[in-house]
């Protein structure tokens, strides 16, 4: 999910969501000197309590180091009022982290011969995707992995017709009320991929607005775009005959064995996935989006281990089981020119995957839901981190943002140990 879009909601949303702590025992918990983790031990120790004094539903932690998973190990809650407990196999949404499973979709179609990253993407589409304030403009898929296609996300359109409550789900709660009430959301079936981006990238379309598109040449200027990722699924789903789910089922999840790992929502037992919290006494219903390839993967923490392992191999030539070397090289080498990417964002862009301080990594946070996924530059050591923690909501970021920085050092303390 985009910043702009986080800003939207963020302003359209009054909520109280920093409940009062209702454990005793929390506000006695001091967390110790990350810099003493030395131990997968000592890392569990702080997790946890940090988990307890921060108040959070629940995560979980995956690292590889040196070629091995090292770690892995969840913490808290997937469903608070059960009681049931986040897990390496509990199910979560991993938001816009699923981009870079498009990235290695992509990367996998151009080894297998389908396109380059110079391939107009209208030679690729079944339709014509022509932006109406460049319409000379050739959109190349370099662009779309890359955020300058000059295809935006219209934050008035993104979340009220692109997500979806499921049906079934029960919308009298308080967490329904606000994404049915505020951002608009409907309880509904999903629509095809095709037809979602037809609505809103075609003249004729429903969600067609000049709004869709901005006023530059592809190439020149950056802005995050899940729409035109989704456009990325689209084109692959053209150009080989399959969906897009299926594809990356065929070519990425089942040769790293993610057996757990899924697009499609109607194959996940939903008694094995987290629920997404505005807040822990605010839990939202189950919900899915349109344009999925863009944030719609389901995974766990043990299949998105096995992930890490193999992007982390790749970097250091070190694995072949998606691509060759030059397949990782793709999915990992910068291809933008110097300063294009905002430096508060980062430095350069590989495909969907972005660089910054010496590492390639993706976030995610989409409602109710965080994930972060890095490597280091060397390809020595990574980490994943998934959570049914929000930080979309007005007032969550800032406490995000803390959370997240204590993890990672802490995580970075127990990479530096011997």
């Amino acid at each position: 999910m985009t910043t702009l879009i986080k800003f939207i909601i963020s302003t359209l949303i009054t909520v109280m969501l920093l409940s009062s702590c209702t454990n005793d025992d929390r506000e006695d918990i001091v967390l110790q000197d990350p810099s003493g983790i030395t131990s997968a031990t000592a890392l569990s120790a702080y997790l946890d309590a940090m988990a307890e004094q921060e108040n959070v539903p629940g995560f979980a932690v995956s690292i590889v180091k040196d070629g091995t998973i090292v770690y892995q190990e969840a913490f808290g809650y997937a469903n608070i009022a059960d009681q049931v407990a986040y897990t390496n196999q509990t199910v979560t949404q991993i938001a816009s982290v699923s981009k870079t499973f498009v990235g290695a979709a992509v990367a996998k179609a151009i080894a297998q011969g389908y396109f380059t990253l110079e391939t107009d993407i209208n030679d690729l589409l079944p339709v014509t995707v022509t932006n109406p304030k460049q319409p000379d403009a050739e959109i190349k898929i370099k662009h779309l992995v890359t955020h300058t296609s000059g295809l935006l996300d219209n934050p008035q359109v993104y979340l009220a017709h692109n997500y979806y409550i499921l049906p079934g789900e029960d919308t009298s709660t308080a967490g329904a009320h606000i994404l049915m009430d505020d951002l608009g959301m409907q309880q509904r079936e999903k629509y095809a991929l095709s037809e979602f981006l037809s609505e809103y990238f075609l003249e004729d379309g429903a969600m067609y607005d000049l709004d869709n598109f901005a006023p530059i040449e592809p190439g020149v200027s950056w802005s995050y775009s899940n729409l035109a990722t989704g456009l990325t699924g689209l084109i692959i789903e053209n150009v080989t005959g399959q969906s897009f789910d299926t594809y990356v089922k065929e070519h990425i999840l089942q040769p790293l064995q993610m057996n757990a790992s899924t697009y499609a929502i109607e194959a996940v037992d939903m008694e094995e996935m987290a629920t997404a919290y505005i807040n822990d006494a605010t839990p939202l219903p189950f919900y899915a989006n349109d344009s999925y390839p863009e944030g719609g993967l389901y995974s766990t923490n043990e299949d998105m281990g096995k992930y890490l392992l193999d992007m982390v191999n790749g970097v250091n030539g070190a694995s072949s089981t998606l691509f060759s070397q030059a397949g990782y090289a793709n999915l990992f080498n910068a291809h933008l020119e110097n300063g294009i990417v905002p430096n508060d964002f980062a430095e350069n862009h590989g495909l969907f995957w972005y660089m910054k301080d010496d590492k390639v990594m993706h976030g995610g946070n989409d409602l109710g839901v965080s994930t972060h996924l890095e490597l280091h530059g060397n390809g020595n050591s990574g980490y994943v981190f998934l959570s049914n923690i929000d930080a979309s909501f007005n007032g969550n970021m800032q406490q995000y943002q803390s959370i997240f920085s204590k993890i990672d050092t802490a995580i970075g303390q127990f990479l530096q140990a011997d």
